[in-house]
């Protein structure tokens, strides 16, 4: 069916006020892209433990339904790679609309295995196989040694609510943890108090998304007769030596210029003594005086009372 001119230049004039319409609605704005981003150290998720290793930088990056943070760690290794202590945050759906989501998914074999040989190429890494739990629950780990020496670990942890005991809507958040550390002079074991030691600052909005579950009842030793509790590590606990960067060993013994300080400095607390009668000290070559059985077997001088004191020191008194 031939077309009219008329309705031509009909539709040519609608779609040029559809297109002036579509320009007027944008804002024109300059943004970022949803992609990774710079924030600062206060910004981080998580934090290391006291006593470092020290914090770097940090890289987040926003999830449709959740966030993920990279807490670059300082690095003293030759084993190619960066240190850090990753962080991610499993939440509602829906919470950045424009962002693409996460896969939720939780911790498997294959990814893990993946992520292992990733950690610290060309260092063979081998999967402890002993249960260790830190303040937010159970956690595992795989360490090994480089060709330089050095020492590499890799540990993670998910923390994801045991139940929902309240009923349906509760316990949907989950976290994620990593942890890469290769050092040159760290042992694994040292290396561990990093994953002891982190503390996670970062909270999901709402109880409904809690990931640590109901909280723990009290002991039910509390209060009870014969339940006695010992102090902390002296009866029951063995105390366990962990310490990055730190020494393990046994105490050192003191430098010689500190010992000749303490000697010299002896002399000068005697002096300092309040002031009283001085008893003159027995000779080590002379016999006793008296007949006290005490002395004679300690083979100590006892000088007479009459001795005793400045005035009377006379010709008799230091025979």
């Amino acid at each position: 069916m031939p077309i009219s001119i008329a309705r031509i230049l009909w539709i040519v004039t609608g779609l040029g006020a559809t297109v002036t319409l579509s320009a007027c609605s944008t804002t024109g704005n300059v943004g970022h892209p949803s992609g990774p981003q710079l924030v600062p150290s206060e910004k981080a998720l998580i934090m290391p433990p006291p006593g470092g290793p020290a914090i770097v930088g940090v890289v987040e990056r926003i999830r449709g339904n959740g966030i993920e943070q990279t807490v670059a760690l300082s690095t003293s290794s030759k084993i190619p790679g960066q240190n850090y202590l990753r962080i991610h945050f499993f939440g509602a759906q829906g919470s950045a609309p424009d962002v693409p989501d996460a896969t939720f998914r939780t911790i498997n074999e294959n990814d893990l295995r993946r992520e292992i040989a990733r950690a610290a190429p060309g260092v063979p890494m081998v999967r402890a196989a002993t249960f260790l739990q830190n303040t937010y629950g159970p956690f595992g780990y795989a360490s090994g040694r480089g060709q330089g020496g050095d020492t590499c670990l890799f540990a993670w942890q998910q923390i994801r609510s045991p139940s929902t005991s309240s009923g349906i809507g509760r316990g949907f958040g989950m976290i994620q943890v990593r942890l890469r550390l290769c050092d040159n002079q760290a042992t694994a074991r040292q290396m561990l108090n990093a994953m002891y030691g982190f503390t996670i600052v970062g909270t999901f909005k709402g109880r409904m998304w809690n990931p640590y579950g109901d909280v723990a009842e009290a002991d039910e030793r509390l209060g009870r007769t014969g339940e006695p509790i010992y102090p902390e590590g002296a009866f029951s606990r063995r105390s366990v030596s962990l310490g990055y960067g730190m020494s393990t060993g046994a105490p050192q013994p003191l430098p010689a210029r500190r010992k000749a300080v303490e000697q010299v400095s002896q002399p000068e607390t005697e002096a300092a003594a309040p002031a009283g009668p001085r008893v003159p000290l027995p000779d080590p070559g002379a016999g006793v005086s008296g007949s006290s059985s005490s002395t004679e077997a300690t083979g100590t001088t006892v000088p007479s009372p009459d001795c005793v004191g400045t005035e009377a020191m006379t010709a008799a008194c230091r025979k």
